[in-house]
């Protein structure tokens, strides 16, 4: 089946419930949080599925409302693509690993501009976002876009109007390459934006961007490719202008320091290397410590584990980045040391 078809098979609306069985049973695992990787556990549920008869009902709520639902104790895991810190997981009991990785994408709804023509840099989508840069005809822009025949329309800026780890990404990588909207807005989940319109998850956003004349705003690139959407290019910490590609976001993970950093909570936004894709994410999953329903506990950690093993190709065709054998390594080893019964023995 090619791309395009899949990820059109997956997309769905962002308030629904997920459920990917005909009817969920008692004992289908249940998630909840960031629409960055939807389209990958999507995938990867149908595969399990069909190899184990096991259901997963997943709902593409945000990465916020993701952290809410496991702290509450409402779904089995929760998923985030912001990490949390070693002293958040540690007050509720929770621990944390890295399930896939992917690339964030801005995306501009301009005549005449085709998908990866407009180079854009931090600073400026910064300015944009902060409402200093208003025409697309801007001399900050033309400055990077000679010969581009840019109109002189104005800009609308689309953002996440929930709590979400794709602004999370977004926003970090905009206060490491705009010193103004570090101090103005900064990064996080959900932020203070200072101009736009608000869109409820990837799809929200995207819907938005396509409806609206003159739109910017920011994606996973998953839903950028599964709308058609003229996707930029950004320049990244080496000063070179790239396109989003899988290789790319390899790239940027290439340096990370996973076991150095506490709940493996690495951000890969603006990694130094010629080759790094700037908004390159980690999407994470949270579970807690002691597993009140350890059979439910154990099969979450035998879904992700059959993932890593069994679910590279599809995450590939995707437009993900699998983690490395060696990530999936201290995964494995952190689920051992961490996930225990009410009794304290181990699941896994």
């Amino acid at each position: 089946m090619r791309i395009k078809q899949l990820i059109s098979s997956l997309v769905v609306g962002v308030s629904a419930v997920m459920a990917f069985s005909s009817a969920a049973t008692a004992a289908d695992m249940t998630g909840a949080g960031a629409t960055f990787p939807y389209p990958i556990y999507a995938k990867w549920a149908e595969q399990y599925k069909a190899a184990t008869g096991n259901g997963l009902n997943y709902q593409s709520v945000g990465s916020g409302a993701g952290i809410k639902q496991i702290k509450a104790k409402t779904v089995d895991f929760g998923a985030s693509d912001m990490p949390l810190k070693a002293e958040d997981l540690d007050a509720e009991g929770l621990m944390q690993f890295p399930a896939i990785m992917g690339g964030v994408v801005t995306i501009v709804n301009l005549d005449g501009i085709t998908p990866g023509q407009l180079k854009m840099t931090g600073q400026i989508v910064g300015d944009i976002y902060l409402g200093k840069i208003t025409k697309w005809n801007a001399p900050e822009i033309a400055a990077v876009n000679p010969g581009v025949k840019l109109p002189a329309e104005d800009i609308t800026v689309v953002h996440r109007a929930d709590g979400s780890g794709t602004s999370f990404l977004f926003t970090d990588f905009l206060s490491k390459t705009n010193p103004e909207f570090k101090t103005k807005v900064g990064s996080g989940t959900a932020v203070k934006w200072v101009v736009g319109v608000g869109g409820k998850g990837n799809e929200g956003v995207a819907a938005n961007v396509q409806r609206i004349k003159g739109s910017i705003g920011y994606v996973e690139w998953a839903y950028a490719k599964k709308n058609k959407m003229s996707h930029t290019q950004l320049k990244n910490k080496d000063g070179n202008f790239m396109q989003p590609d899988d290789e790319f976001f390899k790239a940027a993970a290439a340096n990370a320091e996973w076991t150095k950093t506490p709940g493996f909570g690495v951000v890969l936004t603006d990694q130094a290397g010629k080759n790094s894709w700037p908004i390159t994410g980690v999407s994470f999953i949270l579970m807690h410590k002691v597993q009140a329903d350890a059979a439910k506990g154990k099969e979450v950690v035998k879904f992700f584990d059959w993932a890593f093993k069994s679910g590279g190709n599809a995450a590939v065709e995707l437009d993900y980045v699998p983690l490395p054998a060696s990530v999936v390594k201290l995964v494995q080893d952190s689920w051992k040391a961490n996930l225990k019964d009410a009794s304290g023995k181990a699941i896994y």
